[in-house]
């Protein structure tokens, strides 16, 4: 199981539009290319889990995630807002950075905490901030990820 596997060019977003926590998250859900009742239904999951606790993992990183009956399998999308924006971050920081993982709430394939854990520990290496902020076009994201063996 690799990320790439999960991710296409259509679904990363280098110049992602919103200014609020609400903003990003529905930009990012408009990745997803899902209906409109879809992606009212997964703001709201959304919305829910961060109100558990912010998915900000600091250094600029987020990773919004949930599960919904409104997907039939795992979607990973990718966007960046070089700004950044106040997200409620661990470390109170703004967010710049933010990998969206949504997924049935059971799946055959049993990927959605793997990948999940594996976006994380991509994040936690301490030059990926630099190297997505540097990203020109969604392809070296793919790449990236590639080269990492992730």
């Amino acid at each position: 199981m690799l990320l790439r596997d999960y991710l296409s060019v259509q679904q990363i977003d280098l110049d992602l539009e919103g200014d609020t926590k609400e903003e990003i998250l529905r930009a990012l859900l408009g990745l997803l290319k899902l209906g409109d009742r879809s992606r009212d239904t997964l703001l709201r999951t959304l919305r829910r889990r961060e109100n558990l606790g912010s998915t900000g993992i600091g250094r600029g990183i987020a990773i919004p995630h949930c599960r919904s009956l409104v997907v039939n399998r795992l979607h990973l999308a990718y966007g960046r807002r070089l700004d950044g924006v106040e997200f409620e971050a661990i470390d109170g920081r703004p967010v710049s950075h933010f990998f969206l993982i949504v997924a049935p709430p059971l799946e055959v394939s049993g990927q959605y905490l793997p990948v999940l854990g594996r976006v994380a520990q991509f994040a936690r290496d301490a030059e990926v901030p630099a190297i997505l902020e540097s990203l020109t076009t969604p392809d070296e994201l793919l790449d990236l990820f590639e080269a990492k063996g992730i």
